[in-house]
């Protein structure tokens, strides 16, 4: 992305080093360009996540062992175990982040009493210091840079546990700074009934006359 001479010249990179065995070329992600490249543990971990054909939306792809997967409440799975959805955070620039490069940032929710959820102030984009929390390869979360302000996608509460949780971890293990969060979809978190302030509060922050504080 953003390489000089685009994709074409990247080409005969990505060509040399299919014939050297240090990646393969197929069509891995639907929707983009034919001549795809990976390493062979990225073929294998996309695999992993693949449906057979004819099921719904609703199964679920077999889910490997990850060091951003998040602990706490999450979908009820065989036996009564719960099984949290898998999140990850990512630089908002990250090439490895879809939204804002191969896919559009999705459209956001409009609430019938308050609103369009998203203040025109806060919009999500591809910044320098911003981060992107996707849950199950969905974006979940975007955090501004500074972390002051959060936008959300969803209101089911696994989702966001995790993506809470996931960002509380990236604190935790030195990833990010202390981060003090202040407003959510554009409102103050102090007493708010959002879904995510109960999510971040389970994770770990805890309140402030400014807002929501998690340190290391």
């Amino acid at each position: 992305e953003g390489r000089a001479g685009g994709f074409a010249a990247v080409y005969r990179v990505l060509a040399a080093a299919e014939e050297s065995g240090r990646v393969r070329r197929g069509y891995f992600v639907e929707g983009l360009g034919a001549a795809q490249f990976a390493t062979t543990g990225a073929v294998d971990r996309l695999r992993s996540h693949s449906r057979g054909v004819g099921d719904g939306p609703s199964a679920q792809p077999s889910l490997p062992a990850d060091p951003w997967d998040t602990r706490g409440s999450g979908r009820p799975a065989a036996g009564g175990r719960r099984v949290t959805p898998p999140a990850v955070v990512l630089a908002a620039a990250d090439p490895a982040n879809p939204y804002g490069a191969a896919l559009p940032w999705p459209e956001r929710e409009v609430d019938p009493v308050q609103g369009e959820r998203s203040a025109t102030a806060h919009r999500p984009g591809r910044k320098a210091g911003a981060l992107a929390v996707l849950v199950d390869g969905a974006l979940t979360l975007y955090v501004e840079r500074g972390g002051k302000t959060l936008l959300s996608w969803t209101d089911d509460p696994a989702s966001l546990q995790a993506a809470a949780d996931a960002l509380a971890l990236s604190v935790r293990e030195g990833a990010l700074g202390k981060l003090t969060v202040e407003k959510a979809d554009g409102g103050a978190v102090l007493g708010s009934g959002h879904p995510l302030v109960a999510a971040l509060a389970e994770a770990g922050f805890h309140a402030t006359p400014r807002g929501l504080r998690l340190r290391r």
